[in-house]
C-alpha cells in the first residue's frame, strides 16, 4: 500500500521509517499532487501552527480535507490538533473533519513532557508505551468518535472515528509498531 505522511513539518520521517519497516510504501507528501494514488494518509506531530501555515500555503488545505473526508487519516500530536473540528480558536488553519475538541499544548511547555505506559483499547492487552511532548488532549467527542486511550485520571489522548485516527502521543518515537499496524489495518478495510 502506499501510504502518504504529510511532510511540511515535524515528525515525518520517523513514521516513515516505520510504514517502510512494516512492509509498505511511504510517499512524502508536500503538494497537492502527492495525495494521487495513496491509500492512506498520516499527519504527524510537529507544530500545529507552522503545519497550518505551510499546508494553506501549498494549496493543500482542501485537498488534505478531502482525503481526510474519504480516505483513512491518521493524526499524531499536532496532526490531532489539524484534524479536530474545534480547537478553540479560529485564527488556525486546520481540516475541521473529526468530531472532536481539542485543547492545544494542554500539558505545558516543552519541560513538562513525559512518558507513560497506557491501555490503548485497539492493541489488546500489553500497554502502549507513549510519549507526550508538548501534547493536545481531547476535551471532547462527538457520538460517532470512539474513545481508545485515557490517561489515569481518564483524560482522552487516542481517538478513533470511522476511518479517522488520532492519538495525543508520538507512536513513531517508540519501537512498538501496534498503532501503525492498526492504522494500516484501518487502511485496509477501506481497499
Amino acid at each position: 500500500m502506499k501510504i502518504g505522511i504529510l511532510a511540511l513539518q515535524g515528525a515525518f520521517i520517523e513514521h516513515a521509517k516505520t510504514i517502510r519497516q512494516l512492509g509498505h510504501e511511504a510517499v512524502e507528501v508536500r503538494l497537492p499532487a502527492d495525495l494521487a494514488d495513496l491509500a492512506g494518509l498520516i499527519i504527524p506531530g510537529g507544530e500545529s501552527t507552522t503545519i497550518g501555515k505551510l499546508a494553506t500555503e501549498f494549496n493543500l488545505i482542501e485537498p488534505l480535507r478531502d482525503f481526510a473526508r474519504a480516505k483513512p487519516t491518521w493524526g499524531t500530536c499536532a496532526g490531532m490538533i489539524f484534524l479536530a473540528k474545534d480547537i478553540g480558536i479560529d485564527r488556525q488553519p486546520i481540516l475541521g473533519v473529526m468530531d472532536i475538541t481539542v485543547n492545544r499544548n494542554a500539558f505545558g511547555r516543552q519541560v513538562d513532557s513525559f512518558e507513560i505506559d497506557l491501555p490503548v483499547s485497539v492493541l489488546g492487552d500489553d500497554p502502549f508505551h507513549a510519549i507526550f511532548i508538548r501534547a493536545p488532549l481531547v476535551t471532547g467527542v462527538g457520538p460517532g468518535v470512539q474513545v481508545l486511550a485515557r490517561l489515569p485520571d481518564e483524560r482522552i489522548v487516542a481517538v478513533e472515528q470511522d476511518h479517522l485516527l488520532a492519538t495525543a502521543f508520538h507512536p513513531e518515537l517508540t519501537l512498538d509498531d501496534r498503532l501503525h499496524r492498526h492504522f494500516l489495518s484501518l487502511v485496509e478495510k477501506r481497499l
